[in-house]
């Protein structure tokens, strides 16, 4: 007798949309977090009572699981590291959310939102509550305050004087800037930055999602400056 094939190649029953698939059977979903503290209650300042008796439902790591918000905020805020995030928002981009929440990720120290203060959180997943986040209103406003903490703005996009993010020695003390989706950086960012990088790409695109390109960035810093490694 042959072996089935693997259970995810099996047909499913469909699922309606209150959740119960055509037999009528309520699909199991998967439950986030963790339940309440069993057991004696740990003791500390940093401990929810809320959350230990009924559960942390968060997006945190199980380091933080019952943590107060202000705890974990303030824990991060000992260790974050000294490279900084920075787009431009002009035009509502819908990316800023998965920036802040890779920012999030990588301990970024602050991110800064340029041009407009409003910004759709939705792909943040809350990660903007434990993320600082700056606006600055123009660029010419963002420079300064860049100048005056003595960060080397660095540019993300491909423009003809770019050079390769995967060669270049990214300073420690930095801010990573990078344009909305589709026109990219402006020409005022561009000639704001010590250096404009861009990253290798080997396919038929002109160009990456604008989040994408800022993961890579972020993790390159980390790797320099966390994991020392050396540029080649």
């Amino acid at each position: 007798m042959t072996d089935l094939p693997p259970a995810t190649a099996l047909p499913t029953p469909a699922e309606s949309p209150d959740g119960t698939t055509a037999e009528g059977e309520a699909e199991a979903k998967p439950e986030v977090g963790v339940g309440p503290w069993e057991g004696e209650w740990p003791v500390g300042e940093h401990w929810d009572p809320d959350l230990l008796r009924d559960g942390d439902r968060r997006n945190v790591v199980d380091q933080y699981r019952y943590w107060k918000h202000d705890a974990i905020v303030a824990d991060l805020d000992s260790k974050r590291h000294d490279f900084h995030i920075a787009i431009e928002n002009w035009q509502h981009d819908l990316n800023i959310g998965t920036v802040v929440r890779t920012a999030n990720a990588f301990l970024a120290k602050e991110v800064h939102i340029i041009g407009r203060r409003r910004w759709n959180r939705r792909g943040a997943m809350v990660t903007d509550r434990y993320q600082h986040v700056r606006h600055h209103p123009t660029v010419e406003d963002f420079v300064q305050w860049a100048e005056g903490e003595g960060l080397a703005v660095i540019g993300i996009d491909i423009f003809p004087d770019s050079v390769p993010l995967e060669t270049y020695d990214l300073p420690k003390n930095c801010v990573l800037v990078f344009g909305q989706e589709g026109p990219g950086l402006t020409p005022e960012v561009h000639e704001a930055a010590v250096a404009t990088l861009s990253i290798e790409q080997f396919g038929s695109t002109r160009s990456m999602n604008a989040a994408s390109a800022a993961a890579i960035a972020m993790h390159a810093w980390v790797r320099r400056h966390v994991f020392q490694q050396p540029v080649a």
